[in-house]
């Protein structure tokens, strides 16, 4: 669902969100600035959906919490880094973007959290 979303905001960006900016009357760069943010917000967000799948299948194997904690920093990632972008383009309200940071550094914490999972073995049952 969430790679579903990401294409859906993709194409809302590069057709319906140009149009949008274009017609708000803002300067040429500025509205480059904005599509280029909000390319960036969907490239993450799919970056980190697909890893979600990831995280199903090594999670799936056995209980790894670890795991789990690595998909909740990747879903946390995509709603403040991916979100807080998604909002600042359509809003210009800066303190969304002030938040996105954050978002990336919980996307670091999650590709950390993973590896470390993955160095772990499967439990014996």
């Amino acid at each position: 669902m969430l790679a579903a979303l990401a294409v859906l905001l993709g194409a809302f960006g590069a057709h319906g969100l140009s149009r949008q900016l274009t017609a708000s009357g803002k300067p040429a760069a500025t509205i480059e600035k904005q599509l280029n943010q909000w390319e960036t917000a969907v490239r993450y967000h799919m970056y980190h959906a697909l890893a979600l799948i990831v995280v199903s299948f090594v999670a799936s194997d056995s209980p790894n919490r670890r795991a789990h904690f690595a998909g909740g920093l990747f879903l946390a990632g995509m709603l403040v880094f991916s979100g807080g972008l998604y909002g600042y383009v359509l809003t210009g309200w800066r303190p969304l973007v002030l938040v996105v940071p954050v978002g990336g550094v919980a996307f670091i914490g999650g590709w950390l959290t993973l590896a470390c999972s993955l160095g772990r073995s499967p439990t014996a049952t």
